[in-house]
């Protein structure tokens, strides 16, 4: 059986396991661990389309190989898209759960509590480059609830359940999640190319 193989810039082993949860046996995906590769790689831009792409860019002239990358972020309406592309430095210099406290900090006086998962991959299949974007509708919890997941999974819950990310199994979460819905996408074109499992 033949698998395709592509290299996920990235090492957060909880983003490789959702993605790898959603991919299933057709497809191998390595970490940059895993592949060799040791390097960090910046988030500069203001935009997690601009961010995805340096990452995938840049590892695609590292290796040269079939490779993509992703870029993810809560954007919370009553603080006017915030933490957004800054979600994993909301709290500058401090643990993730900080993150978490800062962002409850701000809501605090918040009427709107509506919020949504963004997850934005660049892929860089034989040499171009194709974007797909998945959305997840939700709001924020009042405090964090559940020990699942990682990031603000403890505070948000998604459209259509009354559980947060964190009370969820991954088969659960999968049912609405943002990083699913942009794999999926990313299945759906290789797949069209009539790429052979």
């Amino acid at each position: 059986m033949n698998f395709l193989t592509l290299l996920f810039a990235s090492n957060n082993q909880h983003k490789a396991g959702e993605i790898r949860s959603v991919l299933g046996d057709q497809f191998r995906i390595q970490t940059l661990k895993e592949a060799g590769i040791d390097i960090d790689i910046p988030e500069p831009h203001a935009t997690l389309e601009a961010n995805a792409r340096e990452k995938s860019m840049r590892i695609f002239e590292i290796a040269g190989v079939d490779c993509f990358s992703e870029d993810s972020g809560l954007e919370v309406g009553a603080l006017g898209g915030e933490p957004g592309v800054r979600s994993a430095r909301y709290a500058e210099g401090t643990p993730f759960a900080d993150n978490t406290e800062r962002l409850l900090a701000e809501m605090q006086q918040a009427v709107n509590r509506t919020a949504r998962f963004r997850t934005v991959i660049s892929l860089i299949y034989k040499g171009e480059e194709h974007i797909f974007e998945g959305v997840c509708e939700g709001s924020i919890a009042e405090s964090p609830a559940g020990e699942n997941g990682f990031g603000y999974d403890p505070v948000f819950i998604p459209a259509g359940s009354d559980r947060t990310f964190a009370q969820m199994t991954m088969e659960e979460k999968n049912g609405f999640s943002h990083r699913k819905k942009a794999t999926a996408l990313l299945v759906d074109y290789l797949q069209n190319l009539h790429v052979q499992s």
